[in-house]
């Protein structure tokens, strides 16, 4: 039986509305490909360029790229983001647009973001559409 798992409406490139579950959100990595994209696949220390849009299970959108009309770039796989990014993204088609329901102990942990709003302990909900990359 699979996790629940918030639904998401909207297309790549627009920015996603989540509707969350009355559950629990999974302790485990959930990555779910909401639309599968037809370019090269993602590798570990590929720089990434994404659309994201996070918001905690159940609470409110602490972040998002659409608003500010811009991607964002990254290595990917090698940990300079968050650990559920690492292991959620690579292997990910370009073009695709990913859910990614992220554990804590994959996220910012025991500690949260305060200054984000993301609580301690906090399951976090990405929705990522994977722009491009390119190999350094």
């Amino acid at each position: 039986m699979s996790a629940a798992l918030p639904e998401v409406s909207g297309s790549f490139g627009q920015k996603p509305t989540l509707t969350f579950p009355d559950a629990s959100a999974s302790g485990e990595l959930e990555v779910l490909v909401l639309s599968r994209g037809d370019g090269a696949l993602v590798e570990a220390g590929d720089d990434l360029e994404v659309h994201y849009l996070g918001q905690a299970w159940q609470g409110g959108i602490f972040d998002n790229s659409y608003d500010r009309g811009s991607s964002i770039n990254f290595p990917i796989g090698v940990g300079a983001v968050i650990g559920g990014w690492d292991e959620g993204l690579v292997g990910q088609q370009v073009g695709s647009r990913v859910l990614l329901s992220i554990p804590s102990h994959l996220g910012y942990g025991d500690r949260g973001v305060p200054q984000a709003g993301i609580k301690g302990g906090a399951t976090l909900v990405f929705v990522v559409d994977i722009v491009g990359t390119s190999s350094s």
